[in-house]
């Protein structure tokens, strides 16, 4: 694992709760660190690159947007095919996530996982069978956990 520096470490502190909602966000993060939004960007750049940290991307509130109705689609799908048929159900434009788990049998014979948003209960039933078309026969059985509120997205923090 890479080490971060000092400034690194103030950078990762003042983004971990996301970028300011303003017209140029890398600058007004330097500005409060006393460096450039050019460095705000060539750190945040460096890092992901050293795989400090993953990425940097939106986080939708779903209920916000429309989409109340929400289920973890949950799968049982070939081992041997999980690979590729993974990256075609991410591509699903109402998939906001999905990845590969592992089975905790008897109980839990699901290995595969993809969030299916929708604006109503039908809606979402009509998208998990696009889910199914996709997976196939690949898929032995599935089963939706429905959400029944929004949980507080957040990933690691560092302490100050």
């Amino acid at each position: 694992m890479s080490r971060i520096d000092a400034m690194d470490r103030r950078l990762i502190t003042a983004t971990q709760s996301g970028l300011p909602l303003t017209r140029r966000p890398y600058d007004d993060v330097g500005a409060a660190l006393d460096i450039s939004g050019e460095e705000v960007r060539r750190r945040l750049q460096a890092m992901m690159a050293r795989g400090v940290i993953r990425r940097i991307g939106a986080v939708p509130n779903h209920y916000k947007l429309g989409l109340t109705h929400n289920g973890m689609t949950v799968w049982d799908v070939d081992d041997a095919r999980i690979s590729a048929l993974g990256p075609e159900v991410g591509a699903l434009e109402f998939v906001s996530h999905c990845y590969q788990r592992p089975r905790h049998l008897p109980d839990w014979p699901y290995n595969f996982f993809a969030m299916v948003h929708g604006r109503s209960a039908g809606e979402v039933m009509e998208k998990i069978e696009r889910v199914a078309r996709v997976l196939g026969d690949a898929a032995r059985a599935h089963d939706v956990l429905y959400s029944k509120r929004i949980l507080k997205k957040t990933g690691l923090r560092l302490q100050n």
